[in-house]
C-alpha cells in the first residue's frame, strides 16, 4: 500500500511527541501491509466525515484516512477524537 500524507497530516505529525511518533510509524508499517488487520480497529466514518476511514495509532490518537485508487490511500489527519469536528 502507499500512502500520500495531505500538508494538515504533516503539520498535525511533526507536532506529536517522539513517542506517540513511534507508534504511528509501527501502525503505518500495519495499515501498509494490511489496512484491515484488527490490531487498527480500522472503521468507516459517518455524517461530514462519512468519505473518510480512521484507524487507531493508541487510545488517545487516531489516523483519518481515504483510499485514493487501488493501492493507494491518502492520510488526511491525525489527533484525539476532537479531530473528527474539526476536519
Amino acid at each position: 500500500m502507499r500512502i500520500l500524507y495531505s500538508p494538515e497530516f504533516a503539520r498535525r505529525y511533526k507536532k506529536l511527541s517522539i513517542e506517540v511518533q513511534k507508534k504511528t510509524e509501527d501502525k503505518e508499517i500495519v495499515f501498509r501491509n494490511n489496512p484491515f488487520d484488527s490490531r487498527l480497529n480500522t472503521h468507516k466514518l459517518h455524517g461530514n466525515l462519512s468519505d473518510f476511514w480512521a484507524f487507531s495509532v493508541d487510545q488517545r490518537y487516531r489516523i483519518i484516512f481515504a483510499f485514493a485508487e487501488r493501492g493507494v490511500a491518502k492520510f488526511y489527519a491525525i489527533g484525539d477524537h476532537s479531530l473528527y469536528n474539526k476536519t
